[in-house]
């Protein structure tokens, strides 16, 4: 962990920064400005790779993750984290109130599958532990859900490239697209995107 004179680490600028900042939403921009002048200033190096750090510290519940893009630093969110898992009780509830069944693919115990009570607004965007905010999970899709969120930007990218193509006829690019989308519906993976054949 590359640390500056002060003894600072990378990861204790960037949290320094947010605790100088509380309750305001931050763009990553500014963040990341603060820090390539600061570390360069304090160290004489480059700071490496922001980013990850920042992704980081909103992983492990210490930042809000508002949007893409946009961190806050909440102190009572942080002190309140560990309250923000849902209790054995809770997932009882949340499990009786969907027939013991994921809410996506209708499987459940009787047939064998794991459930797992999951967040609807995840935790590092601001979800809550309540009774409203949770839905039972199968765990194929609780971690179909946790890990593709970057196949939604995937999704959405074919299909404006699919729209551009029908629009210049390119009916070449159109299939190609038309075939990745259909993988997309088969697999059931971002079907909240709307696609228009």
């Amino acid at each position: 962990m590359i640390k500056d004179k002060k003894g600072t680490s990378q990861i204790e600028l960037i949290v320094e920064y947010f605790v100088a900042n509380p309750n305001r939403d931050i763009p990553h921009a500014e963040v990341v400005k603060w820090l390539y002048s600061e570390y360069k200033e304090r160290t004489g190096k480059t700071f490496a790779d922001p980013d990850r750090g920042i992704r980081s510290l909103s992983q492990k519940g210490f930042l809000v993750k508002v949007k893409k893009g946009v961190y806050r630093y909440d102190p009572d969110f942080v002190v309140n984290r560990e309250l923000e898992d849902f209790t054995e009780e809770q997932r009882k509830q949340i499990f009786e109130r969907d027939g013991h069944k994921c809410v996506i693919c209708g499987k459940g115990i009787k047939d064998g599958i794991e459930l797992q009570a999951d967040h609807i607004k995840p935790k590092d965007l601001g979800g809550t532990a309540t009774i409203e905010n949770g839905q039972t999970l199968c765990a194929k899709h609780n971690f179909r859900k946790r890990n593709l969120g970057q196949t939604e930007t995937g999704k959405k990218m074919f299909i404006r490239l699919y729209e551009l193509s029908r629009s210049n006829g390119d009916t070449d690019t159109m299939q190609f697209c038309h075939e990745i989308l259909e993988v997309f519906e088969k697999n059931d993976v971002n079907g909240h995107v709307e696609w228009k054949k």
